[in-house]
C-alpha cells in the first residue's frame, strides 16, 4: 500500500513514526495529515536508504535543490559533487533535471548517493531519448519513462497534467509566454496535434503506475508566470483549477500528491496566491519556486526569490524550491548551489518563526544567549553556515591588534561594544536594586 492508503486504514508506517520523531509531533498527527492529503511523505520503497521526510503545514518548511546537467554543460561527476554540497547545506529534497544522453545512469548515481527523497520531470528524459534537432514528445514513450523511473526508485515526479489546450491562448497574451520547460513541451505537442494534454487524458494510467511504487505526484505548474507582468493571470489560475481536480483524482486512487506554485509574483500578491492554492487544491501541500519578486536582479536571484519564499512559507507553502545566483543566467556551479541552499534554509526558517511553529525560535534564542556571552564556538555551531561565519570572523581578527581577545568584534571594537556596555549597565542596575 501507499503511505496514503495505509494512513486511511489507520496503519502507522515506519515512515510516519520517523517523521513524527523528526518533527516533534504525535504519530497520530502525521497519520491523520497523510490520510486527508494535507501532508505527504515522498518515499519510493525502491530508493534504498532513503530517509522519510514529511511535507505539510504542520511540519517545518522544507527546501528542494534542483540539480542535473544541461545538454551543453556539466556531467555525472559534477552533479554528484553538487548533490553532496546541497545535502551538506541542508537540502531536504533534491531533483535531477538532467537532459541529454545517459540520464538514467546519472539518476541512478544520485539515487545511490542521496539519503533524501529524489524527484524528476519524466518528460525531460522522454525528449532526450528522441532523435532530431527539435524532437517532439511521444505520449506512449512518456508513460514508459514514468514507469521505468518509478521502478528505478524515484520518490516524486513533476507531471504537467493540468495545462490544457484551452489555456494556451491566454498564455500567448503574456510577455513571456510559457516559461516552464515541461509546460512548453506539453503545450507544443497539443498545438501540433490539436489534441488534449495526453497526461490529462491518460491520467488513470499514470496513477496505476505511481500507486504501484508509492511515487508522489508533484503537479507541475506549466503555466507559472515567468515575469511580474504575467503573474496571477487567467492562464495561471485556469491551470490551478485543473490541478485541484487532479488532486481529487490522486487522492481517490491512493496516490500522494502535492502542487507546484508560481515562479514570478509581486510581493503583494504572494499571500493571495498561497491562500488560493489551499482552497483550489483542498489543502494539498504547496511546493513553490521563489516566488521571484522583482525581475531586475540577475546574479542575485537567490536573494530576490528568498524574500518571496519567506512570505510563501508564512502564508501557505510547505516546500520551497531553491533559486541560485545563476538563475536566468546559466547552470549553477557548486558554490552557487551552496548559496542557493543557504538562502532558502534562511527563508524556510524565517517562515516557520513567522507562523509560530512550536520550537521554531529555540535556535535563535540560543544564538542570542551565545552572543551575549561572547561564546563564539556556540554561535558557529548554531548558525546555518558555520564554516562561512567562522572564516569571516577569523579573517577580521587576523588584522587587529587585539586578536587575542574574544569579548568583542571589530564592528564596534572593545571601547564601543554595546554588549559590553549592556553588561556594565546591568551590573549597575543590579547594584541599585540591592541598595548598594
Amino acid at each position: 500500500m501507499t503511505q496514503l492508503e495505509s494512513a486511511r486504514q489507520g496503519i502507522v508506517t515506519e515512515a510516519m513514526k520517523t517523521v513524527a520523531s523528526d518533527e516533534n509531533v504525535s504519530v497520530e498527527t502525521v497519520r491523520a495529515a497523510v490520510a486527508d492529503g494535507t501532508a505527504v511523505i515522498p518515499l519510493n520503497p525502491a530508493h534504498a536508504n532513503c530517509q522519510p521526510v514529511g511535507v505539510g503545514r504542520m511540519f517545518t518548511t522544507k527546501i528542494n535543490a534542483n540539480l542535473g546537467r544541461s545538454i551543453t554543460h556539466s556531467g555525472k561527476g559534477d552533479e554528484l559533487e553538487k548533490l553532496a554540497i546541497a545535502l551538506k547545506a541542508g537540502a531536504d529534497f533534491v531533483m535531477d533535471l538532467s537532459v541529454g544522453e545517459d540520464v538514467k545512469s546519472i539518476r541512478q548515481g544520485m539515487l545511490d548517493a542521496s539519503p533524501k527523497p529524489l524527484g524528476t520531470v519524466p518528460v525531460y528524459e522522454t525528449i532526450s531519448r528522441l532523435k532530431g534537432d527539435i524532437p517532439h514528445m511521444d505520449p506512449s514513450l512518456l508513460l514508459d519513462v514514468i514507469r521505468e523511473q518509478a521502478e528505478q526508485g524515484v520518490d516524486f515526479m513533476t507531471l504537467h497534467a493540468g495545462l490544457l489546450l484551452k489555456h494556451i491562448p491566454d498564455a500567448m497574451k503574456r510577455k513571456m509566454g510559457i516559461v516552464s520547460r515541461g509546460g512548453s513541451i506539453m503545450a507544443e505537442w497539443m498545438m501540433e496535434n490539436n489534441a488534449e494534454n495526453p497526461l490529462y487524458t491518460r491520467w488513470d494510467e499514470v496513477m496505476e503506475i505511481l500507486a504501484a511504487h508509492d511515487v508522489t505526484v508533484s503537479l507541475g505548474d506549466g503555466m507559472r508566470p515567468g515575469c511580474l507582468a504575467d503573474a496571477s493571470d487567467a492562464a495561471q489560475f485556469g491551470e490551478l483549477d485543473v490541478l485541484g481536480e487532479l488532486v481529487d483524482r490522486c487522492r481517490a486512487r491512493g496516490v500522494q500528491v502535492m502542487v507546484e506554485g508560481p515562479g514570478h509574483v509581486p510581493f503583494n500578491q504572494i499571500q493571495m496566491n498561497m491562500e488560493r492554492e489551499q482552497v483550489s487544491c483542498k489543502g494539498a501541500p504547496f511546493y513553490v519556486l521563489g516566488p521571484v519578486v522583482t525581475d531586475i536582479a540577475p546574479g542575485y536571484d537567490h536573494i530576490v526569490s528568498s524574500i518571496g519564499a519567506t512570505a510563501a512559507a508564512t502564508y501557505g507553502a510547505s516546500l520551497l524550491c531553491y533559486v541560485t545566483p545563476a538563475e536566468h543566467l546559466g547552470l549553477p556551479d557548486g558554490d552557487e548551489v551552496h548559496r542557493g541552499c543557504i538562502a532558502y534554509k534562511i527563508a524556510a526558517h524565517a517562515g516557520d518563526i513567522a507562523r509560530g511553529l512550536p520550537g521554531a525560535r529555540d535556535r535563535d534564542d540560543a544564538m542570542s544567549d551565545a552572543r551575549a556571552a561572547f561564546d563564539w564556538d556556540r554561535q558557529f555551531s548554531l548558525c546555518l553556515d558555520p564554516e562561512r561565519a567562522k572564516a569571516r570572523w577569523l579573517r577580521t581578527r587576523a588584522f587587529t591588534d587585539e586578536a587575542h581577545t574574544d569579548d568583542h568584534c571589530s564592528m564596534c571594537g572593545k571601547e564601543f561594544c554595546a554588549v559590553r556596555t549592556s553588561r556594565r549597565i546591568r551590573a549597575l542596575a543590579d547594584a541599585r536594586a540591592q541598595g548598594k
